[in-house]
């Protein structure tokens, strides 16, 4: 969790010294941000698929099968966020991709739907919201809620640490309320990629998957 920290204050030295290397090479397409969201998308992805197989063996298919969903959910991330090694391999967007978005980048997340842009309507607010509510709020719901607790167990959900809240909400307060920076968004999926790296390997409810 040191690494969250470290990228906030990278970020808020940024803010206060120099924009200009922030977006073009921090946080730029390409640069160290978005290879660390890529890589820890992708670690996250390993750690669930490491999970599925010790659920399949304890608990049977379905358990095993849900927890291979939430890590193709990952693996589609990392794959979002390089636009599936189009820059990597240098090839060109199809023209399914180039009619439907304006960044001609081989990826969905940019793509247009008539007047909604799917970057801002599903993956953008709506996506914020619910990781939020999976940081901050299932955390204290699940220690107190037999219910809720009940229904994480059959869905075999890593639960958040009150610590991996806790710095959900300090890096939320920083992104929305001291930094003003071209492409700081890009930190903050970074900061959310670390943390659910970070639970994956030290859920609040481990007997889960053993």
């Amino acid at each position: 969790m040191g690494l969250v920290v470290l990228v906030l204050l990278i970020t808020i030295y940024y803010h206060a010294t120099d924009h200009e290397t922030f977006k073009y090479w921090f946080a730029a397409e390409d640069g160290p941000v978005e290879w660390g969201t890529f890589a820890f998308l992708s670690l996250g992805c390993a750690l669930l698929l490491r999970k599925a197989g010790r659920l399949w063996a304890r608990r049977g298919t379905s358990a095993a099968l849900l927890m291979g969903l939430y890590a193709f959910l990952f693996l589609f991330a990392a794959g979002e966020e390089i636009s599936w090694g189009q820059r990597v391999f240098g090839w060109e967007a199809g023209e399914f991709f180039t009619d439907r978005s304006e960044r001609a980048e081989t990826n969905i997340h940019n793509m247009k739907i008539g007047a909604y842009n799917l970057n801002k309507v599903i993956f953008g607010s709506t996506l914020t919201a619910i990781l939020l509510l999976y940081l901050l709020v299932l955390p204290p719901l699940y220690s107190r809620w037999p219910l809720i607790r009940g229904l994480v167990e059959r869905l075999v959900v890593p639960v958040p640490r009150l610590h991996h809240a806790a710095l959900a909400l300090i890096g939320s307060l920083v992104m929305w309320y001291v930094i003003d920076l071209p492409r700081n968004w890009e930190v903050y999926e970074l900061v959310f990629a670390l943390i659910a790296a970070s639970i994956f390997l030290r859920p609040q409810n481990p007997e889960t998957f053993r």
